[in-house]
């Protein structure tokens, strides 16, 4: 990577007023919420120079002031939105990031994500040991142990204190690099252009499932949700099925963060104990 820059790490963090259902801390408080997120992934940035981009989406201005809080202002940009939503504020993602010359690692956060410390400098070593590492999520989704469409076979790596797992698909919390971005974007925007899933985007990305014709037939009539999925990214992402690169995405194992969604929290990691002591 470039010694000329500034920063190890930029980040396009989107945040929004509005709290989804059946969080496992502060359900009715999205403030609370965000703040006990975003106090957790400064601990996990650790030492790393981070450039922040947060798009805040209808916040008020109390949320300026937790950013504030967190982060230098000269290292942060605030930029006010009035309400565009969650499709709209990813493809802002993509811009940002896409357009930035601060870091060749990005970083496409959400406020809703609870950080261990200390760690997320691994997945930015992963990545730099492992070529093939294009995406990274921090984030060890309970659907890859229980759910049929990520029996697969996949690859495991160590490194530091995890394994690594090449996986299916991931949600909108992820790591990648400039460069990778740059190539992959049209891809991504797929989720904003087209209202193309999450879901059907990265399984066209990593054309995991896509090229079975049995397990596709098999979906067809056990499981329609699946089949929807890998339909869905044949309508919306053709293109990059038929003419794009396979990209591999990598997740730590256990997780490095979690969704902070009562019933999705990662395994492996007793996060009712880190989420008290943070309380505490």
């Amino acid at each position: 990577m470039s010694h000329e820059k500034k920063y190890d790490l930029a980040v396009a963090y989107r945040i929004c007023p509005r709290i989804s259902k059946n969080m496992a801390v502060y359900p009715e408080a999205k403030f609370n919420l965000s703040e006990l997120c975003l106090k957790s992934f400064k601990k996990s940035l650790g030492s790393l120079k981070v450039k922040m981009s947060v798009l805040l989406d209808n916040c008020p201005d109390e949320y300026d002031a937790l950013f504030l809080k967190y982060f230098n202002r000269k290292d942060l940009k605030l930029i006010k939105l009035n309400g565009i939503g969650n499709r709209a504020t990813f493809g802002l993602q993509i811009e940002t990031l896409a357009n930035q010359n601060d870091a060749e690692f990005v970083y496409f956060a959400e406020d809703d994500y609870f950080f261990l410390p200390d760690q997320f400098a691994q997945m930015i070593e992963f990545a730099k040991r492992n070529p093939d590492a294009h995406f990274v999520t921090p984030y060890d989704h309970p659907d890859f142990y229980n759910r049929d469409i990520h029996r697969h076979k996949y690859e495991i790596r160590t490194y530091a204190t995890h394994h690594w797992r090449a996986a299916a698909s991931a949600t909108l919390s992820f790591l990648t690099t400039k460069q990778t971005l740059e190539k992959t974007k049209n891809a991504l925007n797929k989720y904003c252009n087209s209202m193309a899933p999450d879901y059907s985007v990265w399984l066209s990305i990593t054309k995991y499932n896509v090229f079975s014709p049995l397990r596709i037939m098999k979906y067809l009539f056990s499981n329609r949700v699946y089949f929807v999925m890998i339909a869905r990214a044949w309508i919306y992402c053709w293109r990059q099925i038929l003419f794009g690169r396979r990209w591999k995405l990598w997740v730590p194992m256990p997780a490095i963060a979690t969704h902070m969604v009562k019933n999705l929290l990662a395994p492996c990691v007793n996060w009712k104990e880190r989420f008290e002591s943070e309380l505490a």
